[in-house]
């Protein structure tokens, strides 16, 4: 089996609380603690979970737009945290990210021609009528007219500003991208196009992604894997069609629960989770997911063993002491859990 292109390993990511006269530390946010992931060349594994469970600075940390606080993050056989300065910078020409809000994102005072040219002057990829004639071919391909390089991004709709981050991250040839939702934002019939247009530049240019998201029928659509994340925490790990077929934590399949059935008067099997997620400057003890589980087998075993994150079946990761090695049972009705697939439409 061929190396994956990324693998991180015991990624933990703490933000100091700072506080009083002096300004001192007095805590610290666990936004990410102990996530270990391989994404091969080639597949798109989805990151999901919950506003504040630690997803999008995961992909930061990668990045190294946030420095980790522990952990090891090897892309293409390199150590990331070992480089500085120039060498990180060339670096990130195969590493690019599109940010989630396509207004905040783009330079008001940059044409979109300058912003896409922007990578290309940095990493000296191109100049002058080579890198103008390289942005038309880039916005060609997603979507975008080329003579539109002198507009402003005030003149474009969400959908093509989104359109324009994904042409700046494909100026520099990356092999990897970190999509931070990037279609949270868009009304849903463009959310299709950028989805689509995301999947063939994959098969084009044989890209990798990193998808975060909570929209779980773009999940569905998208992904090859999926990671699902609480707390700070990989608590479930496995293939797109396993995950919505059979899911193992109970914290997965209230997540599946709760997606939109396209009936109203259909019956409905939510599960609804007592109380609010706790704080990640205070993570309770043991199981992250257990003041809100609904797991039969729940004791205060749960409350002091932190669950590893274990294979319970070929290829299916889950973090819970109660559910064993060797099994794929799980708590909500398989009958429900088919007809919450069959509703999540793919994106056309």
């Amino acid at each position: 089996m061929s190396a994956p292109l990324l693998s991180v390993r015991g990624l933990s990511k703490d933000f100091p609380i700072r506080g009083g006269i002096l300004n001192r530390v007095q805590g610290s946010v666990r936004a990410v603690t102990d996530v270990s992931f391989d994404v091969a060349a080639g597949e798109t594994l989805a990151v999901v979970g919950e506003s504040g469970c630690g997803k999008t600075t995961t992909g930061r940390c990668i990045l190294r737009l946030v420095e980790p606080t522990a952990g090891e993050i090897t892309f293409d056989g390199v150590d990331l945290r070992t480089l500085r300065g120039a060498e990180l910078r060339r670096m990130r020409q195969h590493i690019q990210l599109v940010f989630q809000d396509p207004y905040a994102s783009l330079n008001p005072r940059m044409t979109i021609g300058d912003t896409v040219k922007e990578g290309l002057i940095i990493h000296r990829l191109a100049d002058g009528a080579a890198a103008d004639k390289r942005v038309q071919s880039l916005l060609d391909e997603v979507g975008l007219r080329p003579e539109w390089t002198k507009r402003y991004p005030h003149e474009f709709s969400g959908g093509q500003r989104q359109r324009v981050g994904i042409a700046r991250a494909l100026a520099v040839e990356p092999k990897f991208i970190v999509l931070d939702e990037p279609v949270s934002a868009l009304d849903v019939s463009v959310q299709a196009q950028v989805i689509n247009l995301l999947q063939d530049l994959q098969r084009d240019r044989g890209l990798t992604y990193l998808f975060i998201a909570h929209d779980l029928g773009v999940v569905e659509h998208l992904a090859t894997r999926v990671a699902v994340m609480y707390l700070g925490r990989i608590v479930e790990l496995t293939t797109a069609e396993t995950l919505f077929a059979s899911p193992i934590m109970p914290y997965t399949q209230a997540l599946l629960s709760a997606i939109p059935l396209p009936d109203p008067l259909a019956p409905r099997d939510r599960i609804v989770l007592e109380g609010d997620p706790p704080s990640p400057a205070n993570p309770p003890s043991g199981c992250v997911f257990h003041p809100r589980c609904f797991h039969p087998g729940k004791d205060v075993a749960c409350t002091q063993a932190v669950p590893p994150l274990e294979e319970k079946a070929p290829g299916h990761w889950a973090a819970c002491i109660k559910q064993p090695a060797g099994t794929t049972d799980f708590f909500l009705p398989a009958a429900a859990l088919r007809s919450r697939r069959a509703a999540v439409s793919p994106a056309t």
